[in-house]
């Protein structure tokens, strides 16, 4: 690699599991499991060691403002943003992290978009030299998982309770942004939402429409595109309490100024309505028909896969800078390199093919606790992320070496990255191959709007 092609090296980022989500009566904290709130300034020690330049840091709302009248207390926020400020790193202040709001304003309810707007406002008078924001992380999946799967609160598996969900937190996205742009005229929107695609059968074609539509919503709507002639205009008609629900975005577009995407190996999923063929807690319906829903990764397809092409679509529908916000895969740690090093590679390449393509995130720096269990219950399974925390303190993994390495040096190579990650063997295929004669010899229903998850 010449001079010349540094400037096609994406930055890297930083990032830690921050989610503080609602089950039943009770709510889940990921920082406090990971122990961070004891070691902040020794953790943001570690973290500037590694060469970053730029983190994902939580403001949690229901953290801060867990009562209506209650005064809020800083203190931990303040030392982890100022020790940030101090070592040359700029945070990306993430107010609500898989949360539902706290109980006098949750998502259910139309409070929970002008409650955050206020909270929003507190914390860009507070920290008034803050200039990146996420308000709400992910809505499109946390709706999804509140509303249509029934895992989070206010556990509800229906179209209506996902459309409302989705656009309270939309809404108080824009009405966040709209209060701390009255601070700070120059704060940035970076909007996180799962890097998603569907592949299906030929019958299951429908569902894969659907849900292939469904995952732009989150910037869709943000950018005012949710209108007459869109894929998912009447759906939203449907099931909004009101048109005037839906007109709001359109009145009041907040593109992102960052589209922020999180890539993870379960990205990608495949629906096939044979369901003898797929283990059974695999099978869902959508209330016309049962089908497997298996990770992409582990059916052999016809189709273009993978990082490359996922970007390639966002940028080409929208034209805004990129980043992949989480980038993480919970295996061993040649594989975790693998896994950061060869997305950093179709990084590079997308930024020398024109793609205004900004930096990958290390995500999940101190690791994460509960995912196999999709944060329904306390604590849960371990999984290391650039730091191992199992043993009270932060420590440095092979990824956070390779990480650092690569800040000293970008044309470094470890070599683990001259093997292929487990995602590229044969051995990955654990599903019959389908063959184009096979899923012709099915029916083709047609695009059926109302159609949900399992």
């Amino acid at each position: 690699m010449d001079k010349k092609s540094i400037n096609f090296i994406p930055e890297i980022w930083g990032g830690i599991e921050c989610s503080y989500n609602r089950v039943q009566g009770k709510y889940f904290d990921q920082l406090q499991y990971s122990g961070h709130y004891s070691r902040i300034e020794e953790d943001i020690d570690a973290f500037s060691r590694l060469g970053i330049t730029t983190m994902r840091y939580p403001v949690i709302w229901e953290r801060h403002c867990p009562s209506v009248s209650g005064a809020i207390n800083w203190s931990l926020s303040e030392r982890g943003l100022n020790a940030l400020r101090d070592r040359g790193i700029a945070p990306i202040a993430g107010l609500v992290h898989h949360g539902s709001g706290p109980r006098y304003a949750d998502f259910s309810s139309p409070a929970f978009a002008l409650s955050l707007q206020e909270f929003a406002g507190k914390v860009a008078e507070k920290f008034p030299w803050i200039n990146y924001y996420t308000p709400v992380n992910e809505p499109l999946t946390t709706a999804r998982f509140a509303g249509l799967y029934s895992l989070w609160y206010p556990h509800n598996r229906n179209d209506r309770a996902f459309v409302r969900i989705l656009l309270n937190e939309l809404k108080g996205v824009v009405l966040s942004m709209q209060e701390i742009r009255k601070i700070n005229p120059d704060a940035k929107l970076v909007q996180t939402e799962d890097l998603a695609k569907v592949y299906s059968t030929r019958f299951m074609a429908y569902q894969a429409e659907f849900e292939n539509a469904r995952r732009w919503l989150t910037f869709d709507i943000l950018c005012g595109r949710l209108r007459p002639g869109h894929p998912l205009w009447k759906y939203f008609l449907k099931y909004s309490p009101t048109e005037k629900d839906l007109r709001f975005f359109i009145d009041n577009p907040c593109p992102p100024d960052i589209i922020g995407l999180d890539y993870y190996a379960t990205s990608e999923r495949f629906l096939d309505e044979r369901l003898e063929k797929y283990p059974a807690h695999t099978h869902g319906h959508n209330h016309r028909h049962k089908y497997a829903d298996v990770e992409a990764v582990r059916v052999r397809l016809t189709e273009s896969t993978g990082i490359r092409p996922l970007l390639r679509e966002v940028w080409e529908r929208y034209n805004i800078p990129m980043v992949l916000t989480e980038v993480h895969i919970n295996c061993d740690y040649d594989n975790q390199i693998r896994w950061f090093g060869k997305i950093r590679d179709a990084c590079i390449d997308l930024r020398r093919d024109g793609v205004d393509f900004r930096a990958l995130t290390s995500w999940a720096m101190l690791g994460s606790f509960g995912w196999n269990r999709l944060l329904t219950a306390a604590g849960g399974d371990y999984e290391s992320g650039a730091f191992d925390v199992s043993g009270g303190t932060a420590r440095p993994t092979p990824l956070a070496d390779y990480i650092t390495a690569l800040s000293a040096d970008p044309d470094y190579r470890p070599s683990v990255l001259t093997e292929k990650g487990w995602w590229e063997e044969e051995s990955r295929f654990i599903f019959e191959t389908h063959s184009p004669l096979e899923l012709e010899s099915s029916g083709e229903p047609e695009l059926k709007e109302d159609c949900i998850e399992r």
